[in-house]
């Protein structure tokens, strides 16, 4: 088609953001300016819905290619799509307006500004999932930083400004080594074309280097052990929207890194840092798992989770199976939706309480009975209940896990069994028991608003559980053809 249907998606959302910018208004809490934003992120999700519909699951090429000379002999604006990277395309459009339909209960000050940062970054998050020239997705990777960091920075918690630089401190440091590995991908094959390195291959003699410091910048951004720490400050910090974006976004543009770039393009080296990732990835799983029994705070106890869960991620990937990889990207998906909705489900109860201490809180079935199903719903998501998706992203990792190394799929068997004790231990605590907390007694249920929100996750979270089929046609064909891409240019380099 000659629609360019990839910069559409790319740009509605900061031409939303510069309309905003220039709208004048006697305040910045305007209805104006709410309703212009989730029109905005609204359309582009539909838009995204229509790519969807337009998209051939049974082909593996790139579709809907854009390719321009942007800067003559050096670096081409090329995007596209294929069945990896469109799923978490619409998982952003999606998101995003729920993000502004938030805003109504937790931004006090400087909205129109907040609305302008959510846009912006849905911009440069869509153009990391279908960038296809390496220097644009560094620009896109990297200029997501900056909005993120205002909105820590700016709308954050007591100690916002200390966690929103250690956020851009420790992604962009280990985002530089990236950088540098960039110029040498083309100091050494001329191009940064995605399409023609796949084809091509790097010599072996360069890959554990560059496999290296491309790691170096998606371990810090997944975020892997040890290089997790600024998460759980990022969370606690972040307003509700922030958390959301950071969790259900953020944090999945280094797992699409890892299947695009660590697989695609270094397969020598990815076999051989195999025992790395499985070490790295059984910590973060096991580790951070009991590290969230041991919380007080509710956001910090889901960020810890959210660490647990990108290790099964991380190590589907490094299975090199259908499974693996399939279950990989599901689990991807699914935890943008329960981690969302998750800190979705924090932000109710801190705007009424402003605290997010567990001990706080006790018997809030008796006062929110909607609240107490909504959550209900999206704990047994996180623990992977079948009829959820996290059952079936966590089933497939696992499937792939013990068709690789039975050892290393029994010790991460062992953080379902963890995710369950967390996760329910956090839910008796606040939701059953007492009704202690005389403030508590106060509070009201769920508004529309709210409704609408925790609705709009419930629903795709069960269905997609029972009816997985339409997202696993969607990257089928994609797998088998990166698997068999993997393979040959093993063989390659190896010949």
């Amino acid at each position: 088609m000659d629609f360019p249907i990839i910069s559409s998606l790319i740009l509605l959302p900061t031409l939303g953001a510069i309309f905003l910018f220039f709208s004048k208004s006697k305040n910045n809490t305007n209805v104006t300016s709410k309703y212009l934003a989730l029109f905005v992120s609204s359309a582009n999700f539909v838009l995204s819905l229509y790519l969807w519909y337009l998209f051939d699951s049974s082909t593996s090429e790139f579709q809907f290619l854009e390719d321009r000379s942007w800067i003559k002999g050096f670096i081409n604006y090329k995007v596209g799509v294929d069945g990896i990277s469109i799923l978490f395309i619409i998982l952003t459009t999606f998101i995003a307006p729920l993000c502004v339909v938030s805003v109504n209960n937790t931004i006090k000050t400087r909205l129109k500004d907040f609305l302008i940062a959510i846009l912006i970054m849905e911009s440069l998050m869509i153009g990391v999932f279908c960038s296809l020239d390496l220097v644009v997705f560094y620009l896109f990777f990297e200029a997501g930083l900056i909005p993120m960091f205002l909105i820590i920075g700016i709308w954050g918690g007591v100690k916002r400004v200390y966690s929103a630089f250690k956020f851009f401190l420790y992604t962009l440091l280990g985002s530089v080594l990236m950088l540098i590995a960039i110029i040498s991908i083309y100091w050494i094959t001329g191009t940064t074309d995605v399409v023609y390195l796949y084809n091509i291959g790097i010599d072996a003699k360069y890959q554990n280097l560059l496999w290296l410091a491309f790691f170096s910048s998606f371990a810090v951004k997944t975020p892997m052990w040890p290089v997790h720490t600024w998460l759980p400050d990022a969370h606690v910090e972040a307003p509700t929207a922030g958390s959301v974006l950071l969790a259900a976004i953020l944090l999945k543009m280094a797992g699409y890194g890892f299947i695009r770039f660590s697989v695609g393009l270094f397969p020598i080296a990815s076999e051989y840092f195999i025992p790395l990732i499985y070490i790295l990835s059984l910590v973060a799983i096991i580790y951070t798992s009991l590290v969230a029994l041991m919380q007080e705070d509710m956001k910090k106890l889901i960020a810890y989770s959210s660490v647990a869960h990108m290790g099964f991620v991380t190590l589907g990937i490094f299975t090199f199976t259908q499974q693996g990889l399939e279950g990989s990207i599901y689990q991807m998906i699914s935890h943008g939706l329960i981690s969302a909705a998750l800190f979705f489900s924090v932000g109710v109860i801190y705007e009424r309480m402003h605290t997010r201490l567990i001990n706080n809180y006790s018997g809030l079935v008796s006062v929110m009975p909607k609240y107490a199903i909504f959550l209900m719903i999206f704990t047994l998501g996180a623990i992977g209940l079948p009829g959820t998706t996290g059952f079936v992203g966590e089933f497939l990792i696992l499937i792939g896990a013990f068709k690789k190394n039975f050892l290393v799929a029994t010790i991460a068997s062992l953080g379902v069994i963890l995710c369950a004790a967390y996760m329910l231990w956090l839910y008796k605590r606040i939701i059953f028991g007492e009704l202690l907390n005389n403030e508590l007694k106060k509070i009201l249920d769920l508004n529309k608003s709210e409704i609408l929100i925790l609705c709009c996750l419930g629903i795709p979270i069960i269905f997609f559980g029972f009816y997985p089929e339409p997202l696993i046609n969607t990257i089928e064909v994609s797998i088998e053809n990166l698997i068999e891409m993997y393979k040959y240019n093993l063989n390659l380099v190896k010949k």
